[in-house]
């Protein structure tokens, strides 16, 4: 792709008016061809300039994958507006900083979803009709529901943009430049404190072209989005990597594994990323065997350790061709692919190499290169590593040091530069492809009368990889069972982030500071 490409809306165009009759997107029983897709965004164009919302502006999105998730996001971006996705799973405390750190504008949520009442959680006011909270958030619009206080339908905002001349549309997305802002996604890191990670267009689009070269993804295959498009697997691997090949975007809100299987087999789906555990549900799951599987081809996944014994079972049993890659949000989702040709030791073992142009080193603790095999601190250069946090330069200092990201993973390289994650960034671990950070789980914890101090680590599960064990001292005098620390965090936490257990100890492992070893919490 030529510079002048590398915009989100250049990227939709090129793909509709390439084969504007090949189907987009399938959400249930509705199906977008491209042509479609690209007219509704201009619909959510002209509906954000009749808003006001203006280029440089942030919208924030609520809700599980849809065609109405996936016309706003680019949308937004073809309007030159950055989006901010947020967690379904977020309780309202968990939403609420997001938006109040982005200043988002308007927020988009679908009423009902899982049963929750996302404008309510939010702590809407429905005699006002504001978030006394988020003085920035100007309007909630819902996908899928009708008018109330505070709440606007979606009718309502794109019939808005009716009165917009087609022109004006067309300028505005033709505005867009590719160092702009396109997306803000949020991380809370080791300290639980969310920080917004800026990505522009050019970011995007060169990451995930390299990525769908490196993985093989073409023009014609049926991609089912399974992971949620909060996250950078869902939205960047998924929905902009399906706009660069114009591939189409077969939906599913919510990883349920027997519908999975039959959306393979009705929709004929090539094309299946997912975290480990997806794999191992599809596989162990008694309908597999009533469903016709034959038209899937590519699995790519990450996420946790890989065993290679699944990746093997994969490829036997599912898939011809299995990748891996590594990542994080603040190297727009992609640093290393394997190749669909490396052999399974490999797939299983490493993450594959850099992406092209985009280096990668492992280090000392002095910040200096070690030799291949040799375990280190992760560093990665180049277009990839984000512009920055927002507004955090001194988080965005610690991060990036001298043009360098630094991962906070560990790792080691071979001699073919292939890259095997070795530890988990800043004590971060993984719950069914979900980022966890102790600091968030320990903070919730303390607000419980009960509990002097406490310390969280992952731990091995079946199912989801990891889940959440959470030691425990309780304050002299008082008492507390698991099960009631456990739903202390439930009514606060999203659900992945729950501990699945709680040991209750004297004391913990510290430092000679007094900062608590989460290290050596699993010697208890």
């Amino acid at each position: 792709m030529s510079e002048q490409e590398l915009t989100i809306p250049r990227v939709l165009a090129r793909a509709a008016d390439a084969d504007p009759g090949a189907e987009a997107v399938v959400d249930g029983a509705v199906r977008v061809t491209y042509a479609e897709l690209r007219e509704r965004v201009r619909e959510v164009v002209a509906a954000f300039t009749a808003a006001g919302v203006r280029p440089g502006d942030r919208i924030a999105i609520w809700a599980p994958n849809g065609l109405r998730w996936i016309v706003t996001a680019i949308g937004a971006a073809s309007a030159g507006v950055a989006m901010v996705p947020l967690n379904t799973r977020y309780k309202g405390e968990e939403a609420r900083r997001p938006l109040a750190k982005s200043g988002a504008r308007m927020l988009f949520v679908v009423d009902g979803f899982l049963g929750i009442d996302y404008p309510a959680l939010l702590g809407l006011d429905p005699a006002t009709g504001t978030v006394p909270e988020l003085p920035d958030l100007e309007a909630v619009v819902t996908f899928n529901g009708g008018e109330r206080p505070g709440v606007t339908s979606w009718e309502a905002f794109t019939g808005r943009g009716a009165e917009v001349p087609v022109e004006d549309v067309a300028a505005r997305m033709a505005a867009v430049r590719p160092d702009d802002i396109a997306d803000i996604l949020f991380t809370s890191g080791s300290t639980g404190v969310p920080k917004g990670v800026l990505s522009t267009h050019e970011q995007n689009l060169r990451t995930f072209e390299a990525w769908a070269g490196r993985t093989g993804l073409r023009r014609g295959d049926r991609y089912l989005i399974v992971n949620p498009m909060f996250h950078t697997f869902g939205y960047k691997a998924g929905v902009l990597a399906c706009l660069l090949r114009g591939a189409t975007m077969v939906l599913q809100d919510v990883f349920q594994p027997e519908e999975t299987l039959r959306l393979i087999e009705a929709e004929r789906i090539n094309v299946l990323p997912g975290p480990p555990t997806i794999y191992t549900s599809l596989l162990e799951s008694p309908d597999r065997a009533e469903r016709d599987l034959s038209s899937l081809r590519l699995a790519v996944t990450g996420a946790a350790d890989v065993p290679i014994a699944l990746v093997r079972r994969m490829r036997a049993e599912l898939f011809p061709q299995v990748v891996t890659a590594y990542g994080l949000t603040e190297s727009t989702g992609t640093v290393t692919v394997c190749s669909v040709d490396d052999d399974d030791e490999i797939i299983a073992n490493t993450s594959g190499h850099a992406i092209e142009n985009v280096e990668v080193v492992v280090v000392d603790g002095k910040g200096e290169p070690v030799p291949a095999g040799t375990d280190g601190e992760i560093h990665v250069r180049g277009y990839n590593v984000m512009r920055g946090y927002l507004d955090d330069p001194d988080a965005t200092a610690e991060a990036i040091r001298d043009g360098w990201l630094v991962t906070g993973d560990r790792g080691r390289l071979d001699e073919h530069g292939n890259l095997t994650i070795t530890g988990r960034s800043k004590e971060m671990f993984t719950v069914g492809g979900f980022n966890v950070y102790p600091a968030e789980i320990e903070n919730v914890l303390l607000r419980h009368d009960a509990v002097v101090e406490s310390g969280v680590t992952g731990i091995p599960d079946e199912r989801l990889g990891e889940v959440a064990r959470a030691y425990v001292r309780v304050r002299a005098g008082r008492s507390v069972t698991a099960d009631e620390l456990i739903a202390h965090c439930r009514e606060r936490l999203a659900n992945f982030k729950v501990p699945r257990e709680v040991v209750f100890v004297e004391d913990l492992p510290k430092s000679a500071a007094g900062k608590v070893q989460r290290a050596a919490l699993k010697d208890l």
